[in-house]
């Protein structure tokens, strides 16, 4: 249990240096903006808390806000993503149920259920980002466009991120 607790703090931790270290400094034509730090997120036990899980997601965001001066909006869209999670869990729960403790994973429930999970709460967290940063819509498709592309590349790396960093 220790161990487990020390990894989701060395993830947490590793997530917020690599959001505001490398991948702030990322953007592709004002088109794509990668968010990796939501791994974090959508790592967590399956069934953690679902209290924890909003408290963890704030903290998280709230550290992303602070490196970026963003007034709280990552940490509502991260809020928004704990909170949906479960959800999204629910509707793509596996016949043999989910296991105790366990991470979702790409080795447990298979590539495809791994890119559906993130893929849209990566999706939804970003619509509601980047919406709420613009604050319009006036440009309603500019905006979705970003979502879109932006919500791929964050996939891309969120996977890459779960192969390299998942013991599962």
């Amino acid at each position: 249990m220790i161990r487990q607790n020390l990894r989701y703090i060395l993830l947490f931790i590793f997530s917020v240096f690599l959001q505001t270290l490398i991948f702030d400094r990322i953007c592709l034509s004002n088109y794509v903006t990668s968010y990796i730090y939501i791994i974090f997120i959508l790592l967590l036990p399956v069934n953690i808390n679902k209290y924890s899980a909003l408290i963890y997601a704030l903290l998280l965001g709230l550290c992303i806000d602070i490196f970026n001066s963003t007034q709280g909006i990552n940490a509502a869209a991260s809020v928004l993503l704990a909170y949906l999670r479960p959800y999204v869990l629910q509707f793509f729960k596996p016949h043999d149920e989910y296991d105790d403790n366990k991470s979702p994973s790409v080795k447990k429930y298979g590539f495809f259920w791994f890119l559906k999970y993130a893929g849209i709460l990566i999706f939804v967290h970003h619509l509601f980002l980047f919406y709420i940063e613009i604050l319009s819509f006036s440009h309603f498709f500019f905006t979705l466009v970003k979502v879109i592309l932006s919500s791929l590349v964050s996939l891309f790396f969120v996977v890459l991120g779960h192969f390299i960093f998942s013991k599962d």
